[in-house]
């Protein structure tokens, strides 16, 4: 019986000082973290290409591999989506937001978009030079690609991004069933946009996949990162000055 009481002590020590979503996040962040390391040791050993190879042909006529799927308003349209993850649609949008941020005097706000897509984009880089994974080759390229395939970088900066953002935006509402709104939103933007990469062609499933869970990990860790440093402030403001003694 002692073990267990002091178990739950324990517990409840730790759930005084930390909220629940904190642990929460803290979790997800860690689970999307060996979730990528999964599928990348799965891709580096070889063991995904029966999966990527079926799930990227699935998204193809059969009898003409070079045609998408559906009509061709669906193909622009997927060019349409997938361009929101692009690189400069996503700096023009993470720019516009620092600088709202800053005239409206929430520097802290403006330094945590800054520093997580910053870092993210380095990151995301890294990683593809470290992995150094061939586009897909079975079907043409709907869109012009100039890096490596390993993970999806539209995918991974568009979790970063619009994660991050949707966070801001969330935390200032007054209704839950406002922040839901707001982070669901965010949640089916990216979704599109991974899902856009894959019927294009220019990525393997298992480079999207790769690519939101970095992504979304990379978020979380940052917002609480941000966190820490929020509260780490506050209690140093709140804290009675230090008085030397006479």
């Amino acid at each position: 019986m002692r073990p267990a009481r002091w178990a739950l002590g324990g517990w409840r020590w730790l759930l005084d000082r930390v909220e629940l979503r904190t642990l929460v996040a803290l979790g997800a962040a860690t689970g999307c973290l060996w979730i990528f390391i999964a599928i990348a040791d799965e891709v580096t050993e070889g063991g995904t290409h029966a999966f990527d190879e079926a799930l990227l042909l699935a998204l193809r006529n059969p009898a003409d591999p070079a045609d998408p799927l559906g009509p061709p308003w669906l193909e622009e349209l997927t060019r349409d989506v997938t361009a929101l993850g692009s690189f400069g649609i996503l700096a023009a949008i993470t720019l516009a937001v620092a600088g709202f941020l800053w005239l409206q005097g929430d520097r802290r706000s403006m330094w945590v978009v800054l520093a997580s897509v910053g870092s993210g984009q380095a990151l995301s880089s890294l990683a593809k030079h470290g992995f150094d994974r061939p586009r897909p080759d079975l079907v043409p390229h709907g869109m012009v690609t100039y890096t490596t395939s390993f993970p999806s970088g539209h995918s991974m900066m568009a979790a970063v991004t619009y994660l991050t953002l949707a966070a801001l935006v969330a935390r200032v509402q007054p209704t839950r069933a406002l922040r839901a709104y707001v982070l669901g939103l965010a949640i089916a933007l990216v979704l599109a946009i991974g899902v856009s990469r894959v019927y294009l062609g220019v990525h393997w499933p298992t480079d999207v996949l790769a690519g939101w869970t970095a992504g979304a990990g990379w978020a979380l860790a940052c917002w609480l990162a941000a966190t820490w440093a929020e509260r780490h402030a506050a209690t140093a403001r709140s804290a009675p000055p230090h008085r030397p003694a006479p």
